[in-house]
């Protein structure tokens, strides 16, 4: 069975898509009995528009938030296989535990880019923010599977 896995997923906003808030809650309760799971709502700027101002004050609240070496989601990110993605995770949130981050709509600061422990890509391909915390959360679920063995992952 292994530890229990520990991961708190910060991300901007709230899930405002129905169908994406579903699914996120979906896989949450999968992970119920694998990993210890929390999701932190970064608040969001009012009107937050691609303004640096906006971008800088919903960046300083992630710094707040965020332990030391979160990792943060980004198209640039290093892309990882599955199995690669449970290692890492498996190792990181037996541990201490583990930070995942998702900026906002139009994405973060320098400062948080610099303040990340690593950078990950779900994809090279642009995802909505939203999207993003999906496949995120899947991908979570789908390390869990694979560190207990589960027949999820093939």
């Amino acid at each position: 069975m292994g530890p229990l896995i520990r991961v708190r997923l910060l991300w901007v906003g709230r899930t405002r898509a129905r169908w994406v808030a579903d699914g996120v809650d979906r896989y949450l309760k999968l992970l119920g009995p694998m990993a210890r799971v929390e999701v932190v709502e970064v608040k969001e700027e009012r009107g937050a528009s691609e303004s640096g101002v906006a971008v800088a004050r919903q960046s300083a609240r992630i710094l707040k938030q965020a332990a030391p070496g979160f990792w943060l989601l980004d198209e640039r990110g290093a892309e990882l296989r599955s199995e690669e993605f449970a290692r890492r995770i498996g190792d990181a949130g037996a541990r201490a535990g583990v930070d995942l981050v998702v900026g906002g709509a139009h994405g973060v600061s320098a400062e948080v880019k610099a303040a990340a422990g690593a950078t990950l890509a779900l994809s090279r391909m642009t995802l909505t923010h939203e999207m993003a915390r999906l496949l995120l959360v899947e991908q979570v679920y789908r390390a869990c599977t694979i560190l207990r063995g589960g027949a999820y992952h093939h």
